[in-house]
């Protein structure tokens, strides 16, 4: 009955870790910085690995009404590539943390 009691207690404890080392984790890729870019860097949209946008770049070139639809477009595909981006930064970050747990083969952590 005591060997039980040590395992629960191991297993909580090991719980409770893991839980401090996600909540590092997702407070790192807040700090991790992407760029995305369209239109042959004509647009820029910077962002964290968590996806949080924190700057957006357009050449003056593209401000122009008659062009407001490609502008559109190619912020819209800046954003995507950043978000792409900003996917493979977070899954490389978590990949980093969760390669020394003792996972069963094929479990996926819950990001």
């Amino acid at each position: 009955m005591k060997d039980m009691e040590e395992m629960i207690k191991a297993a909580q404890e090991a719980a409770q870790n893991i839980q401090v080392q996600m909540e590092q984790a997702q407070a790192k890729l807040d700090e991790i910085m992407v760029e995305g870019v369209s239109g042959g860097g004509l647009v820029k949209v910077q962002a964290s690995a968590k996806g949080r946008i924190t700057g957006l770049d357009i050449d003056p070139s593209l401000l122009v009404v008659s062009e407001k639809q490609m502008l559109e477009d190619l912020v819209v595909a800046a954003f995507n590539n950043a978000r792409e981006k900003a996917d493979e930064a977070s899954n490389a970050e978590m990949g980093k943390m969760s390669s020394g747990l003792p996972l069963p083969p094929g479990f996926k952590m819950p990001f």
